[in-house]
């Protein structure tokens, strides 16, 4: 005779009710709708009586901290202080991150209003010689600003990378580390304006006060890049397990070829990132490049014969010495800082993209 097993029973799911212990998940986008209306009635309220005009900032900032004290308070009644305290800080790090993106958008939507205007291919195609007024465009000023941006990389990117390299594998509780370690923690200090001091009185001294050249600025710009490469690129190494050089060092491998063919490959993607980060940092730079490279309305396609107008001090220079029409002036420089924040988007794409082929997550 069979005996047949008793069919498993299955718990009953427990809806999320105010009886289960949890909220439901509808609650929190609940009272957050409650907290803008209820905020915003009171604000149009004050409207009325002062007539000064809805203050948006207040009601939204009214509004966030009526929302953290209602889900906290409700949250801890029901959930207990633990999960109470967990949607506090969560609710709490949203708004911040909020309000950090407000003046970054706030920044591209006024950039890209503002700089819509002359975004045509005259502005790409001329320069500003022999332009008084409308017209004219910043084609000198990209060119000097991609020229002086790279010399800057290929002068500070091979000094960071090895400077980086000495202080992690071959520098380790050595004094000149020490050393060179509180040097790039003093550099990295250094104001913008003092980096183009030092370009500019290190060429007086061989061709004399009042020279600009694109390759004094490119040096400043340098100067303010390889701290940033060293210590990001500092990070990224001491980020590789050293399994992975224990075991290139059994197999017989030297040192420098572990460092080229295991430790580098590993960091590729943090050390591409730094890099775009530091050309990030100086390459919308306008006091060392006014000081070291000038500007001049002509385009100049030799660092090392003449001034160089780059796209900040172009910025700069339209908006500071307008003429007649003014418009013509503030368009032209609004439509310059629209391509230097596409130029910078543009080149960390790039960096992404290298960093994902060479990772070895590609099995390259």
């Amino acid at each position: 005779m069979t005996t047949l097993a008793p069919a498993p029973v299955t718990a009953a799911r427990v809806p999320e009710t105010l009886r289960s212990g949890r909220l439901a998940r509808w609650v929190p986008w609940a009272l957050l709708a409650a907290s803008l209306l209820v905020m915003l009635a009171v604000f149009l309220v004050m409207d009325g009586v002062s007539g000064g005009g809805l203050n948006y900032g207040g009601w939204l900032v009214t509004s966030a901290v009526v929302y953290l004290v209602l889900i906290t308070v409700i949250s801890s009644i029901v959930e207990g202080t633990r999960k109470a305290t967990d949607r506090f800080v969560t609710g709490l790090v949203t708004v911040a991150f909020l309000i950090a993106m407000v003046p970054l958008v706030s920044v591209a939507i006024t950039v890209v209003a503002n700089g819509v205007a002359r975004f045509d291919p005259l502005f790409f195609s001329n320069s500003m010689r022999n332009v008084v007024g409308p017209g004219g465009g910043a084609l000198h000023a990209i060119i000097g600003t991609l020229l002086v941006t790279l010399a800057a990389a290929v002068i500070s990117i091979p000094i960071g990378l090895m400077t980086a390299i000495y202080l992690v594998e071959y520098g380790k509780d050595n004094r000149m580390a020490r050393g060179i370690t509180f040097l790039v923690d003093v550099m990295t200090g250094i104001p913008s304006i003092v980096a183009g001091l030092f370009a500019y009185a290190l060429f007086a001294i061989f061709l004399g006060p009042g020279a600009r050249l694109g390759i004094m600025g490119a040096i400043a710009l340098a100067v303010l890049m390889i701290p940033v490469v060293v210590r990001s690129t500092e990070e990224m190494l001491r980020l590789v397990p050293n399994e992975l050089r224990e075991a290139s060092f059994a197999l017989g491998v030297p040192k420098w070829l572990t460092i080229v063919k295991v430790v580098l490959p590993t960091a590729i993607a943090g050390i591409t990132t730094g890099v775009m980060l530091s050309i990030s940092r100086v390459i919308g730079e306008t006091a060392p490049l006014l000081i070291t490279a000038g500007f001049t309305d002509s385009v100049n396609y030799n660092l090392f014969d003449g001034r160089m107008q780059t796209l900040p001090v172009y910025t700069y220079t339209q908006y500071a010495n307008q003429g007649i029409p003014p418009e013509a002036y503030t368009d032209r420089a609004w439509a310059a800082a629209l391509t230097l924040i596409l130029i910078v988007m543009l080149l960390n794409l790039v960096a992404r993209v290298i960093a994902k082929v060479f990772s070895p997550k590609t099995g390259r």
